[in-house]
């Protein structure tokens, strides 16, 4: 399982929550997403990717952040990349060309 530190906003009140984690769980083949800990660090606002194969790219996974408030683009190039190795390397299914469609940068 990868984990990589990234900032979700709540797209209403415009709160960030510069700790929370984005990666890709290999036994259950799919990308998750947390954000916003209670003050313990126990209950989060925004858990999503607990599924069997839940969110197989990227870009649903922002879609479901998204119907439920929340974003979490732009996303670190550096922190993309390494999501995408983690899929090519621990994915059971090949990877498909719109893993990231709505995170690549438009040309216009």
């Amino acid at each position: 399982m990868s984990r990589y530190t990234i900032t979700v906003t709540r797209t209403a009140l415009r709160h960030a929550d510069p700790d929370a984690v984005i990666g890709y769980d290999r036994p259950l083949q799919t990308f998750f997403l947390q954000a916003f800990a209670d003050s313990e660090g126990e209950n989060l606002a925004l858990w999503l990717g607990t599924n069997i194969r839940a969110f197989e790219t990227l870009s649903d996974l922002r879609a479901a952040a998204i119907a439920l408030g929340y974003d979490f683009v732009p996303i670190a190039s550096g922190t993309l990349c390494r999501l995408l190795d983690d899929y090519a390397r621990e994915a059971i299914c090949p990877v498909p060309d719109s893993i990231v469609q709505d995170l690549q940068p438009q040309t216009h």
